[in-house]
């Protein structure tokens, strides 16, 4: 049969990306505990287009997301990149996947067992030459205002937070790690169950941990910076924090951003 996508285009005007959006699939993906979770990802594939192509062969890209659904940590995600960049003889391939990560989750003092729900994201880019990977992980926590405990007879307002951290990745490391130290940088994390001696706990723990929007970031940056002296798997990140504000109509924010260059 004829192949339109292969003829010749004469408008001399090259594309930076085309392939597919929002597809959506059941992917694997690596788990600490467990090894692997199955979960199910919302999807772009892209490659760049020479001036001289017409267009390219969208039925590609899910064929080779296909063969590598079962099989998606963060190394894995670029050699699928390599091979969709192959197979349509691109001088890049570009790609995201964005994706509900489960992780059990013990309550600190009945020790009650329920799953949390973080919504992680890669992004990734291969060249003949080059490769980058980032992850972007958003952790939900608790936060309670300094200034509130320090004015105030009794009591402290607090509100919940999203911590958002983008990681640019050069070795192995693990989702529940580093939502483990972006917990531990706020005035706490967030459960699925509390049973009444838990939320006392949580509440009480919140209080002697008073964070403000700029305290969580600053302490996040530490925690990853300092992350694994060893291997040093962050060469470039990034930390933002939102605070939904309880006694505002606004919401408070800070961000940074680390590089090692």
């Amino acid at each position: 049969m004829i192949d339109i996508q292969n003829s010749k285009d004469t408008r001399e005007i090259p594309l930076q990306k085309v392939g597919v959006t929002d597809l959506s699939y059941p992917v694997q993906v690596l788990d600490k505990a467990e090894g692997s979770q199955k979960t199910c990802a919302k999807v772009n594939l892209f490659v760049n287009l020479p001036h001289n192509y017409k267009g390219t062969h969208m039925s590609r890209f899910i064929e080779i997301f296909h063969r590598h659904r079962e099989n998606l940590g963060m190394k894995q995600f670029l050699f699928m990149l390599e091979e969709i960049r192959k197979s349509l003889d691109a001088e890049r391939a570009f790609g995201s996947m964005e994706f509900p990560f489960f992780m059990k989750k013990q309550a600190p003092v009945s020790h009650a067992e329920s799953i949390m729900c973080y919504e992680c994201t890669y992004e990734g880019e291969v060249s003949s030459a080059s490769s980058t990977f980032f992850i972007k992980i958003k952790i939900p926590v608790t936060t309670l205002c300094p200034c509130s405990k320090a004015i105030s007879q009794y009591g402290a307002h607090n509100q919940r937070g999203i911590v958002t951290v983008k990681l640019k990745n050069s070795s192995l490391f693990w989702i529940e790690d580093v939502i483990e130290e972006v917990e531990k940088s706020a005035s706490g994390g967030l459960y699925s169950i509390l049973k009444r001696p838990d939320e006392k706990f949580v509440t009480e723990h919140a209080y002697e941990n008073p964070r403000f929007v700029e305290d969580v970031v600053r302490e996040v940056f530490i925690a990853l910076k300092n992350f694994s002296k060893s291997e040093k798997p962050f060469s470039w990140f990034s930390v933002e924090c939102k605070n939904f504000e309880s006694i505002h109509n606004h919401n408070a924010y800070a961000y940074t951003e680390f590089n090692e260059a």
